[in-house]
């Protein structure tokens, strides 16, 4: 027989780790985050999977030889996704919500093989009048096996407290840049589209054939299933508890699971291949807003205006086009009122808009 005791079961608990929550941060603070990642081929080949996305470069060795490089690039915005992953344990496992993003610069091409770590620094901290949450500004860096920047970009994250003290003096919010130089901007070295054949991109618009101030209804919706949502945030291994645990949310006002916001980023980038399809390389994210809530159930749109176009490093074969992409659920553009305007200075929101994004591509002249 066992020993009696007096002992219940939660005494011989061992705590585990809970991830920080906004009293834990301070400025300055430099951040190594866990298990490096290797990306391989059936990471791109999940990625197309879950987001339908039909970007060229990105799908086909043929084409990606065609365009100078060895074998077929891993998209950006996976590459972004994995990063973003690594981040989440230390910085956001205890988020209310990721709220933005800006100075998002892919810096290095990635290939399937290539392994990624991540490393962060807060930069900036600010309390909110709730006296329950605070926002924390970080700025993260991936590195390959080479020990070469892949990937740097600034976020926001509004994360709960662990006691409703007050924890800073004054706020402290950093400046970030409104556009991202052209010269920042990565060409990757032997991009060459001398052999670029008309219908690996459908025949698509090209950049000559657009002007500032158009726009585009990218025509396609899709709607959001649990299953597609949290596979893809697994396959990025992002934890965070407000997109897979329904008991959680119960208790909140919405009463239900969180979609990622970068799930909503892939999948109006990929909507906007229908129209964008010659926008090859994704460069920069020079900002970007979560301007709603997604969940399971609602579709999504993607409207996009052009911005900027302006010739690339003298070259005639691309040129860097800036957007603004829309990210729209459940309507259509002009079924909305309006889809934002300004108050006091502030972008305010339709309840229907649940993306603004900010970004430049390389695209087909």
């Amino acid at each position: 027989m066992l020993p009696e005791t007096n002992m219940s079961p939660q005494d011989n608990y061992l705590a585990t780790p809970s991830g920080l929550f906004f009293e834990d941060f301070t400025l300055d603070q430099e951040l190594v985050h866990g298990v490096p990642r290797t990306i391989t081929e059936g990471d791109s080949s999940l990625y197309v999977a879950l987001t339908g996305s039909r970007f060229a470069l990105n799908c086909a060795e043929t084409v990606a030889r065609a365009a100078g490089f060895y074998r077929t690039p891993v998209d950006n915005l996976l590459v972004f996704h994995i990063a973003f992953g690594k981040t989440v344990n230390d910085i956001s496992l205890n988020a209310v919500a990721n709220l933005g993003y800006a100075e998002v610069l892919f810096k290095t091409p990635v290939f399937a093989g290539d392994t990624l770590e991540v490393t962060s620094k807060v930069i900036g901290l600010k309390e909110n009048s709730d006296g329950k949450t605070g926002i924390v500004y970080v700025h993260s860096v991936a590195t390959n096996q080479y020990h070469q920047k892949v990937l740097c970009f600034k976020r926001w994250v509004m994360v709960h407290k662990k006691q409703g003290e007050v924890h800073l003096d004054t706020p402290i919010i950093p400046k970030m840049q409104a556009v991202i130089d052209n010269d920042e901007q990565l060409v990757p070295k032997n991009l060459d589209l001398k052999l670029w054949k008309e219908h690996y991109s459908d025949h698509q618009i090209k950049a000559d054939d657009l002007n500032p101030g158009d726009i585009l209804f990218h025509r396609d919706g899709i709607t959001l299933n649990d299953s597609d949502h949290s596979m893809a945030t697994r396959l990025y291994q992002n934890n965070a508890r407000v997109h897979f645990d329904q008991h959680l949310m119960d208790n909140t006002a919405a009463g239900k699971r969180l979609v990622y916001g970068g799930h909503i980023i892939s999948l109006c980038r990929a909507l906007s291949y229908n129209g964008l399809g010659n926008g090859l390389w994704l460069g920069a994210i020079h900002g970007g807003t979560h301007a709603n809530p997604s969940y399971a159930g609602d579709t999504i749109y993607c409207q996009s205006k052009i911005l900027d176009v302006k010739q690339f490093n003298r070259r005639d074969d691309i040129a860097l086009v800036r957007i603004q992409s829309l990210g729209i659920k459940n309507s259509m553009p002009d079924e909305l009122p309006y889809l934002m305007r300004e108050e006091n200075g502030r972008k305010r929101y339709h309840d229907n808009l649940v993306l603004d994004l900010d970004y430049s591509v390389l695209m087909r002249r």
